[in-house]
């Protein structure tokens, strides 16, 4: 049986999409937790402390306020990199849309953290989260059953203990 081509295209379209969002999403959870962990030791300075608990304190529409306010606070710096790009310093440009991708993701990771128990009590925020994290976690789970994670994480296992080997014998640990 021959697919239709509209449907062949489709169905190459969403598996493209599938895998670009999956390739984000990875990222996203590989840095998402350690940069978080990383946010958190930051806010253990003691102003930042309190300004952590007022945040945590917040009611539902202002917690979603903060949630959102770094994606307005970085927008000039990704703006300007790209500027830096268009204006031929393409490395620079490239190193501040990292910088700025990483400074991001912790402080997101974090407001999530502090404000995720009044975002819980929006209820189209809860539907969506819920939903949200179904979806991702059935995605997560078809990347984590294919041939190529389990060859990669064979792979990374691998070079673990190497490594692990490697250390023991030369710092006798």
């Amino acid at each position: 049986m021959q697919l239709h081509p509209g449907r062949a295209l489709a169905r190459a379209s969403r598996a493209i999409v599938t895998g670009l969002v999956a390739l984000v999403i990875l990222f996203e959870e590989w840095g998402w937790e350690p940069l978080q962990r990383l946010a958190a030791r930051f806010f253990r300075l003691p102003l930042l402390r309190w300004i952590e608990a007022a945040i945590a304190a917040l009611p539902p529409r202002a917690a979603l306020a903060v949630f959102l306010l770094p994606t307005l606070l970085l927008l000039p710096v990704k703006v300007a990199a790209l500027w830096l790009v268009g204006s031929g310093h393409a490395l620079l440009g490239a190193l501040s849309i990292v910088g700025a991708k990483v400074i991001g993701t912790a402080l997101v990771a974090r407001l999530f953290a502090l404000t995720r128990p009044a975002l819980l009590r929006l209820a189209w925020f809860a539907r969506w989260y819920g939903r949200w994290t179904a979806w991702k976690e059935a995605l997560l789970a078809r990347v984590r059953a294919s041939a190529i994670w389990r060859t990669a994480r064979a792979i990374k296992r691998s070079a673990q203990r190497r490594w692990a080997r490697w250390r023991a014998a030369l710092f006798g640990s």
